[in-house]
């Protein structure tokens, strides 16, 4: 189960940059050259001991141009994949190539996210205590509200409860998860997970690596003095229409919930996820408000075809013929 901390920041001086010289910042980037800039580079000043890790997931050569300028503008590694790995496998890549730079202490961070040199020490000192803790700070956007902190999927339905939600759980049990959008971990407990699923491409692939880490023997820890701050949206428009949700968002939620189910949960737990679909689909499409469904209804054509792959790769994987790992699923 997850738990709750309160931490202590360690001494300054010599111990702390000790700590910050075998950590390494690990954030994947795509066609967000504007985030790295206003967020990454203040993170690297402000932690200038760690190493910083740049997987620019390929959107165009424009955008790949940007980002390896501002990698060398600021002295950041750079991973250069040929094609948009998706989040895990960008993590991957990146968490890699940390490893081989030396570092034993990953930050998992979303370009849109940003988090203070105190709370970056909070998160990687708890790692350095308990190397096989999954340790993440409490999520706020920049005017101060938690938009993430410790979450459960429920087992009945697939439906997500916070703390803060009003809503009962229903029967059948859940399982706890944090965030992927800042993550903190020690390679060790990387390597005992085997790392992200890719198949997952984007979204569910942080409550999949939740469920890794409980199955390798590890726990999950929330940092409540810990704070990143995450104005949520910041990566998701991919049309260009300023909306908060993009369709990209809405396919992937709706198809990944459906995959998670066929490839962690038994055959009565499938079933039952397979049955609330039309209603996991509705809650999915209104997380991006009403007012959207008034200009367009594409919001409803994504999270649909997400629900049928979804569907499709459930009834796959009960005929035995789960997709190849390492390879990922795209819409």
């Amino acid at each position: 189960m997850g738990s709750d901390h309160t931490s202590t920041t360690p001494a300054t001086g010599g111990e702390t940059s000790r700590l910050l010289e075998r950590t390494a910042v690990i954030v994947v980037s795509y066609g967000s050259p504007e985030l790295l800039k206003s967020n990454l580079a203040q993170i690297s000043q402000e932690v200038p001991e760690a190493r910083i890790v740049v997987v620019d997931s390929f959107s165009t050569p424009e955008m790949r141009e940007a980002t390896i300028a501002l990698a060398d503008e600021h002295g950041w590694l750079v991973e250069l994949p040929e094609t948009n790995t998706g989040f895990g496998g960008g993590m991957n890549l990146g968490a890699a190539r940390a490893r081989t730079e030396g570092a034993e202490i990953l930050l998992l961070l979303n370009p849109d996210a940003i988090i203070s040199r105190e709370s970056l020490i909070r998160l990687v000192s708890r790692v350095r205590a308990e190397p096989l803790t999954l340790v993440a700070p409490v999520l706020t956007n920049s005017e101060g509200r938690i938009v993430a902190d410790r979450t459960v999927v429920c087992l009945a339905d697939g439906s997500m409860r916070s703390p803060r939600s009003t809503r009962p759980i229903p029967p059948g049990g859940t399982r706890p998860w944090l965030s992927g959008a800042c993550l903190a971990l020690s390679t060790r407990l990387l390597e005992a997970t085997g790392g992200f699923d890719e198949r997952y491409f984007l979204y569910w692939e942080d409550v999949d690596f939740c469920a890794r880490v409980l199955d390798a023997g590890g726990a999950l820890m929330l940092v409540r003095d810990a704070i990143a701050v995450h104005d949520e949206g910041g990566t998701q428009d991919d049309t260009g229409t300023g909306r908060a949700k993009s369709d990209t968002y809405y396919y992937y939620n709706a198809r990944n919930r459906l995959l998670y189910a066929a490839l962690r949960l038994g055959r009565s737990e499938q079933r039952r996820w397979a049955a609330t679909s039309a209603a996991a689909a509705r809650e999915i499409v209104l997380r991006g408000g009403r007012r959207q469904l008034l200009g367009s209804r594409s919001s409803l054509r994504a999270t649909w075809a997400g629900t049928r792959d979804g569907l499709r790769l459930l009834r796959r994987c009960q005929h035995g013929d789960p997709p190849a790992e390492g390879v990922p699923l795209t819409r």
